[in-house]
């Protein structure tokens, strides 16, 4: 078999959905706080911001839950993936044409609807498309791709923003989010599924024929989900500490280049990761590189460091650390769940990670606030190291 038969034209247009939709989705969220100053008083922005990303967060969460067993119940992937690219890609332009947080709420919050209806199809076709030998390097390719547009968008963004309004701008995000469109509906196609389920199943008896391993897999990843706070919070610590050595201004530079780092760290790596847990297996890397090195990095981030560069390790390795959760989850979930219960599986499984990360962005803010930094950031160290023992320990 040839090195690169993996590489299907499922998995490739999975690819470039990923990467064009992510430079969509990058190109407003890069915006949204400059938008929404423009008709919210400048206090209120992170609240209206938080409030959007909150609601909007949580309602892809819960509609992945659903979305996952009806795409297993229809026996039908694409037309939940089309369906998910498209709504999000048109509300995420459309939240351009808004006049109050009301409506961007809105607006943002049907995006997200669409991010929730296609992404436990999508897993699941990516794992009907190739072999389980393959699942380490298809689903790391597929997660570099979305790394990738996540730089690519920014970047984008910064170069027209000059040019034009910031209302045009969401609306010419619309541009990569019919690619995103594109890229589904011309380069892939249905896998016929071997065993059916019969229709009859509800949703809580799929849910309950989820294997036994599979569940378990689940509990360590929401042990460590509600540890594994926003990258954001890492920012705000380096903004923090840069900010007693220099100028604001320079501090917010050197951030966005730990920013550019973190993200090409993580691109880089989620397909070498993928390729490496092919032949050496998954669960190691992902408790050691995903897990363990995420401790490592919370528990640096505990120490008043000044250094740029200490830094730049720091979010290099936290990239990589997040390579390896996002491309080694995935597989590892193909590897347990039955071809019938596939988008059931990731539909919990992502419903799990995105409760996770509301609780661990939360309590990381609240024991930052109440009582210091190095609080939340034990917290998470603590969390992190005790989900890498654990899934050292069993057995699936």
């Amino acid at each position: 078999m040839k090195i690169l038969s993996w590489l299907n034209k499922n998995i490739m247009g999975f690819g470039l959905a990923s990467f064009f939709g992510d430079v969509c989705y990058e190109m407003t969220s890069g915006i949204l706080p400059l938008f929404l100053s423009t008709f919210v008083p400048a206090a209120m922005v992170p609240t209206a911001l938080g409030t959007i990303s909150g609601v909007s967060d949580a309602l892809a969460s819960f509609v992945k839950l659903g979305a996952g067993w009806l795409s297993d119940r229809v026996h039908a992937r694409k037309p939940f993936i089309v369906i998910g690219y498209a709504l999000t890609g048109i509300f995420s332009a459309i939240v351009g044409l808004s006049t109050s947080v009301a409506q961007v709420l809105g607006f943002k919050s049907l995006a997200w609807v669409g991010k929730g209806l296609r992404e436990p199809a999508r897993d699941a076709a990516i794992a009907d498309s190739v072999e389980q030998k393959y699942y380490g390097r298809a689903f790391g390719f597929h997660r570099a791709m979305d790394s990738i547009g996540a730089v690519v968008g920014p970047l984008l963004m910064f170069a027209i923003m000059n040019y034009i309004t910031l209302r045009t701008a969401f609306l010419l995000s619309i541009i990569p989010a019919a690619l995103s469109v594109l890229s589904v509906v011309v380069l892939t196609h249905e896998v016929a599924e071997g065993e059916q389920r019969e229709a009859k199943d509800g949703f809580f008896t799929q849910l309950n024929a989820l294997p036994a391993s599979f569940k378990m897999f689940v509990g360590v990843m929401f042990l460590f989900g509600i540890g594994n706070f926003s990258k954001t919070l890492f920012l705000l610590r380096a903004q923090d500490l840069f900010a007693t050595q220099t100028t604001p201004l320079i501090a917010g530079s050197w951030v966005v280049l730990l920013y550019a780092l973190y993200n090409v760290a993580r691109a880089i790596a989620e397909f070498s990761i993928g390729l490496l847990s092919d032949i050496i297996g998954r669960k190691t890397l992902l408790a050691i590189i995903g897990f363990g090195l995420f401790g490592v990095c919370s528990g640096a981030m505990m120490f008043p460091i000044t250094t740029f560069y200490l830094f730049a390790v720091l979010f290099i390795t936290a990239g990589i650390s997040a390579a390896a959760v996002g491309a080694l989850e995935r597989s590892t979930a193909a590897d347990l769940l039955p071809v019938q219960l596939r988008a059931t599986g990731f539909g919990l499984l992502q419903t799990i990670d995105g409760i996770g990360d509301l609780v661990s962005s939360v309590v990381v803010g609240v024991l930052w606030a109440s009582i210091s930094p190095l609080a939340g950031f034990a917290y998470a160290a603590i969390l992190s190291f005790a989900a890498m023992l654990l899934l050292l320990r069993i057995k699936y």
